[in-house]
């Protein structure tokens, strides 16, 4: 590899089938998927390669030199899903092949199911980077760790300290309903950042670059499976990728933005919010009201393209009480059974399975005199108040 060729690191994820339910990937589906990317990595497609799950999805992580987006990579992992799925069938394992939205291959494996999290960079002399792998939640689950790292200096010392750091990040913002994607700096529009992203069903946070030199720092799967396909067919289970050290955060800097288990939305049939808890491989899988939402973080090298690694940097008993913590958490929200804030909002719900529902008593509802006429503001009509 020349000083200047860059490195792509591809995580492409996919629901293709589970064992007992939403719970955990079957092994044997792990085995189908590596002989698939042995091959691709006997051929020289790809560099090295490194699968695992996260709950119950099958995780590919790749490295090669062939950029983002590449049709041949995402044809790659689209193989891999297609023959884990195959193996997911023979053994009747649960909802298999659910992310899969497409019958064929069409040149691009984001739209059709898959999450998608990729980015290329010149290797620096020592590269490290964290790959997040999320399960019963939505892209816009990393919106607060995400801002924590990069904005935060009460979470993150080196925006204060480290001089590479000092001028700030910039945040590629999605709205997923419109299609649309803005740019904005940190520190400087801090609160307009906060704005967009503290709606995470809606703003989901795509890539952060290094503000100095546009260098990327960060890139997370933005895929809504529900806006994919126009109803519930489960959660989108979001993977991200973070590059450490030198210039960028430090590991325990981006780890320290998960020791709050926030709420997140998703959990049960992808209709209630629940908290993220941080948890190694061994915990990855679901269990209580098919959860909590679960995130699992390794660590790796990156040196001539090869994945080092990697490091379960979740297992460790450093985040106990943050688990502990989720574990109450998970208590208090359950308690609330069918009602807000455990279960979404009805914008989100409209995504679920409960319209069926209320479709049934439609005609069952007869005017009622309020003795009042109901205003109700289109959006971006909202009048201000102090």
């Amino acid at each position: 590899m020349s000083r200047q060729e860059k490195v792509t690191i591809s995580v492409i994820k996919a629901d293709i089938g589970s064992l007992a339910g939403h719970h955990k990937v079957h092994p044997d589906t792990i085995l189908a998927a590596s002989r698939v990317l042995a091959d691709a990595k006997k051929k020289g497609t790809i560099k090295s390669f490194y699968i695992t799950h996260a709950g119950d999805d099958l995780q590919l992580i790749m490295t090669h030199y062939k950029g983002v987006d590449n049709p041949e990579i995402h044809e790659l992992a689209w193989k891999a899903f297609q023959e884990a799925t195959k193996v997911a069938k023979e053994l009747g394992l649960y909802a298999a092949g659910q992310d899969l939205l497409s019958d064929a291959f069409s040149g691009n494996i984001r739209g059709m199911g898959p999450g998608v999290a990729e980015m290329e960079f010149v290797e620096r002399p020592s590269e490290p980077v964290v790959i997040f792998m999320a399960d019963k939640t939505e892209p816009g689950a990393f919106n607060l760790p995400l801002f924590k790292i990069f904005a935060d200096p009460f979470n993150t010392a080196g925006l204060v300290i480290d001089p590479r750091m000092h001028d700030g990040y910039i945040y590629e913002i999605l709205d997923v309903y419109e299609g649309m994607v803005v740019e904005m700096k940190a520190p400087e529009e801090m609160y307009d950042i906060l704005a967009l992203i503290g709606t995470p069903a809606r703003y989901i946070i795509k890539r952060i670059y290094r503000k100095s030199d546009r260098e990327i720092a960060a890139v997370v799967s933005s895929e809504r499976l529900s806006l994919i396909a126009g109803r519930y067919v489960g959660k989108d289970d979001p993977v991200m990728i973070v590059r450490a050290q030198s210039g960028f955060p430090a590991v325990g800097e981006i780890l320290e933005a998960f020791s709050f288990p926030h709420l997140v939305a998703g959990w049960m049939r992808g209709s209630h919010h629940g908290p993220l808890m941080p948890v190694g491989l061994r915990d990855s899988k679901v269990t209580r009201f098919d959860g909590p939402p679960r995130v699992i973080g390794l660590g790796f090298q990156i040196k001539n393209g090869e994945l080092i690694g990697p490091a379960d940097l979740f297992d460790d008993p450093a985040f106990d009480e943050t688990r502990r913590l989720a574990q109450v958490i998970t208590d208090y929200m359950r308690r609330h059974g069918p009602f807000m804030p455990h279960r979404l909002g009805p914008e989100e719900m409209e995504y679920t399975t409960l319209p069926q529902v209320l479709e049934k008593l439609k005609t069952r509802f007869k005017p009622f005199e309020l003795g009042y006429k109901p205003v109700v503001k289109a959006e971006g009509s909202e009048e201000v108040h102090d």
